[in-house]
């Protein structure tokens, strides 16, 4: 039985900002997004019925608590697809980390699914319908770099960062997205990302400017739970990092860097201390 494979890339946030709380509990944000070529491999087939996810992680879910098996069911319903899928994730992208790691997954078994049953669907419909898995499942499909808005389903897409280089530190602990933004005080926030500021600089792919103007306003809420995180983001200015900022809400840290060997020296520095260091490329939708 033919399967396809596609490769699901994780997220950084180049800025976050919380405009407000919305009356139905979700908020309002602004926020730039970079997917980065660390990946998952994720892959799907035909089966004669009923969804069987399996990875060779064993801490993600298996059942509907997985973005993935949520997404299978939506493509099964919407197209009136009465076959089966079995779904197999090979996961690199570290779990609860603020990189997007299952709402990727989600969205590239969508975009699988697509292809394997040639439904035919754009990928803005396919952004549309993916809504109700989650708000970063949308940006996922888009791929590349996009201003996000509303609660992150209103995406522009913009020029990506070219000739980057990304280092990636999770500590050894979880943080809980709901936790994070039931715990801000919007009120009492006294800096925001200068959004106008960084999509300039994206344009013109200028990484100075845009290291010395990350700034995520979920950062100091989850460094008063975990200082572990304010203490990475020191580590990697100090490992010569242009920027370093908190993805999403957290725990993961990221150094930004345009030269390669400055970058790998950071990451064999944290990895020693940190056993999921990663150095990456950004990436950008049609490249390689």
């Amino acid at each position: 039985m033919q399967a396809i494979r596609r490769k699901a890339r994780a997220k950084i946030n180049i800025s976050l900002d919380v405009l407000g709380r919305r009356a139905d509990g979700y908020h309002e944000v602004k926020m730039i997004m970079q997917q980065v070529d660390l990946y998952d491999e994720v892959e799907v087939r035909e089966i004669e019925s009923g969804i069987v996810l399996e990875s060779d992680c064993g801490f993600i879910p298996k059942d509907q608590g997985n973005i993935a098996y949520k997404a299978a069911q939506l493509m099964l319903e919407k197209y009136n697809i009465h076959k089966g899928v079995h779904i197999y994730i090979n996961k690199q992208i570290p779990v609860a980390a603020g990189l997007a790691g299952g709402s990727t997954d989600g969205a590239a078994v969508m975009l699988a699914l697509n292809e394997l049953w040639n439904i035919g669907a754009s990928r803005e419909e396919l952004m549309t319908h993916s809504v109700a898995l989650g708000a970063d499942v949308p940006f996922c499909i888009l791929e590349g770099a996009a201003l996000a808005e509303g609660i992150g389903e209103k995406l522009t897409p913009i020029k990506g960062l070219e000739f980057a280089w990304v280092v990636l530190c999770k500590p050894n602990i979880c943080v809980s997205t709901a936790e994070v933004y039931k715990s801000l005080q919007l009120e009492k926030l006294q800096k925001h990302p200068d959004t106008d500021k960084l999509l300039i600089a994206m344009e013109n792919n200028d990484l100075q400017t845009i290291g010395e103007n990350l700034h995520n306003v979920l950062e100091q809420v989850t460094e008063t739970m975990h200082p572990i995180v304010k203490d990475i983001k020191r580590r990697m200015m100090e490992y010569n990092a242009l920027g370093s900022l908190m993805s999403g809400s957290g725990p993961t840290v990221y150094g930004l860097y345009k030269d390669y060997y400055k970058a790998r020296s950071a990451c064999e520095n944290l990895s020693k201390v940190y056993k999921q260091t990663y150095v990456v490329k950004t990436y950008n939708r049609g490249n390689a």
